[in-house]
């Protein structure tokens, strides 16, 4: 195998976009889709990967610092003026270098490593990667001679009214013989319709030099879509969506509804969970096997232990035990760590608290800053009081503490283990362990109120 590597074209300001965030940052099922680009090159085993960038530099650079190098395109003069930005670093050396754009988020690595492969068997100087597609329009066209030879490629702008018609288009990556590749460049002139360096001229004048130029159709016409607007973003989304659930699928995960199951790349799912319609699996999360997720549940950067249920609820940044029960329309806040055999009910919200193996908030509770022990029951409407407007406080209830309803603890404060706190109590002072807290007014019934009241009034 020759020496390997990539140039990766990500200069571009995208205005189609109509955005304030570069266009290669744009997200695709969670990551920027350079980033998907920068993955995808990765198996082909490349000895140096290089980034041209231009509008939104630094933001691009701070993105892909630790996976590829820098060159800056000062002015957009094209593809062929984009890729001799790496001349410097890449003109002495012997090799193949893989071209790819920064706004193709689907191309496979299978295809990549398919394509560099046949590249270097064929001892060709030049291979472009294409695809047959149903609505050509915009793309260059792949014009091939009666052998079924690449000819050359004609851009959409200055294509003849024949030529539109075809169907096989030009996808825009390519494989060079890396010397061959810059010598060519030096001969790409302006001379087109929008008056840029095309880089597909680089293999018309290869081939005037009686270089071998070749094509490797992907049968996978979607690998090939650029993403340049809103609408180009929301196929790409939809098409990689497909893709991660089947794999989900096809490992052992049921999803109800694919189309209304929405998991980002870095997700991992354990055989035999379910996940039912509505859900958004976000970030680094980890669900562990036999679990049931949703339906109409976000999960964020989390992990969610084996035999666990979270239904319409909430979870971010935190840890969830093993069968634990999680909703409907709970919250768990980030930095959250929820044991394990732990229920947290309907409207329950928690945050910033670790809650110890079979402890229970069953409904209608705020637990924020908190230190939750073992086998700890918090009754409906309990509030961990925690901000004084200026600072947060923490509150430790201890293993096997009772905590009645509609009670307010007011941070910082301990409820010792094994303790009770009356329902409607407002605690201020730690409870010692085995007590019985009781902080409310004495009740006092007036006798024939309502008859006197009724008449006054």
């Amino acid at each position: 195998m020759s020496n390997r590597y990539v140039v990766v074209l990500a200069a571009g300001q995208g205005t189609r976009m109509k955005s304030k965030l570069y266009k290669v940052l744009h997200p695709v099922c969670g990551k920027p889709m350079v980033q998907h680009v920068i993955e995808n090159v990765q198996g082909i085993q490349a000895e140096q990967v290089i980034t041209v960038v231009g509008f939104g530099a630094e933001k691009v650079q701070e993105v892909l610092s630790e996976s590829s190098q820098f060159v800056i395109q000062k002015e957009q003069l094209g593809t062929a003026h984009a890729v001799m930005q790496a001349k410097e670093l890449l003109k002495d050396r012997d090799g193949t270098t893989l071209v790819i754009c920064g706004d193709t988020p689907l191309i496979k690595r299978e295809t990549l490593e398919a394509m560099v492969s046949q590249h270097e068997k064929e001892e060709s100087h030049a291979t472009v990667l294409t695809a047959k597609a149903e609505e050509p329009t915009g793309y260059g066209r792949i014009i091939r001679n009666d052998k079924g030879q690449l000819e050359r490629i004609v851009e959409q702008k200055d294509a003849t009214e024949e030529e539109k018609q075809v169907k096989e288009i030009n996808a825009g990556t390519y494989c060079f013989d890396n010397r061959s590749l810059f010598s060519a460049l030096d001969k790409v002139t302006n001379d087109n319709a929008q008056g840029e360096y095309y880089l597909p001229d680089v293999l018309e004048i290869m081939k005037k030099e009686g270089k071998i130029v070749s094509a490797f159709m992907t049968d996978d016409f979607s690998e090939t879509l650029g993403v340049n607007d809103r609408v180009a973003l929301s196929k790409a989304e939809k098409i990689m969506r497909k893709r991660i659930n089947e794999t989900h699928m096809k490992n052992g995960v049921t999803i109800i509804d694919p189309d209304q199951t929405y998991i980002d790349c870095g997700v991992e799912i354990g055989p035999d969970t379910i996940i039912y319609p509505g859900t958004v699996i976000k970030g680094s999360t980890v669900i562990q096997s036999d679990c049931v997720i949703g339906p109409n549940t976000e999960i964020v950067d989390s992990f969610i232990g084996e035999k666990t249920t979270v239904r319409q609820s909430v979870v971010t940044e935190s840890k969830v035990g093993r069968n634990v029960q999680v909703g409907p329309y709970a919250h768990i806040r980030p930095k959250s760590d929820i044991d394990d055999e732990v229920r947290i009910g309907n409207f329950v919200e928690i945050k910033k608290t670790t809650f110890g193996k079979g402890s229970k908030a069953s409904h209608l509770s705020y637990i924020g800053d908190a230190e939750v022990g073992k086998n700890v029951n918090i009754g409906c409407g309990t509030i961990t009081v925690n901000y004084d407007g200026t600072n947060k406080y923490k509150t430790v209830i201890e293993d096997e503490a009772f905590i009645g309803c509609n009670s307010n603890l007011i941070a910082p404060v301990t409820v010792g283990k094994d303790s009770y706190i009356a329902a409607g109590s407002t605690i201020t002072n730690d409870v010692p362990k085995q007590a019985l807290s009781i902080a409310r007014a004495r009740q006092v019934n007036k006798e024939n109120y309502s008859q006197k009241f009724k008449k006054k009034k």
